[in-house]
């Protein structure tokens, strides 16, 4: 519990956070560049942005699983969880959707990807 209290960069998960919407933003960015300049076309966007909350989640979890080196799979993890309620809150109070089960399934690939990457940064910090 003291590890997630550091406060600053050096708490892994606002490390994570940081890394997480970073990586939301500049490759939502890209992808919207790409729909804009190119033939790509908008069929082909749920595969894409899969692809990018995958990425975005498995370098959190790398991220706070390196800075924590420890409980790797702890902190990838809860970098899931955090990120799956700011896209429900923000898909409740912006679109007003009602709870299905999607939410939850997305959940629990979010929790796993995020673990994985914690998983893989706590082996690379040692």
């Amino acid at each position: 519990m003291k590890d997630i209290l550091r406060t600053g960069w050096h708490s892994p998960m606002v490390a994570g956070q940081m890394i997480l919407w970073a990586f939301i933003v500049g490759l939502s960015l890209i992808t919207a560049l790409f729909l804009r300049f190119t033939s790509l076309e908008t069929s082909s966007l749920p595969p894409i942005t899969f692809c990018i909350n995958a990425i975005a989640l498995l370098s959190a979890g790398f991220v706070s699983g390196k800075r924590s080196r420890k409980k790797g799979w702890y902190y990838g993890g809860l970098q899931g969880i955090i990120y799956t309620l700011f896209i429900w809150l923000i898909a409740f109070l912006a679109f007003d959707t009602s709870m299905r089960v999607d939410p939850l399934v997305f959940g629990i690939f979010a929790f796993g990807i995020g673990a994985l990457g914690g998983i893989f940064g706590v082996n690379t910090s040692r």
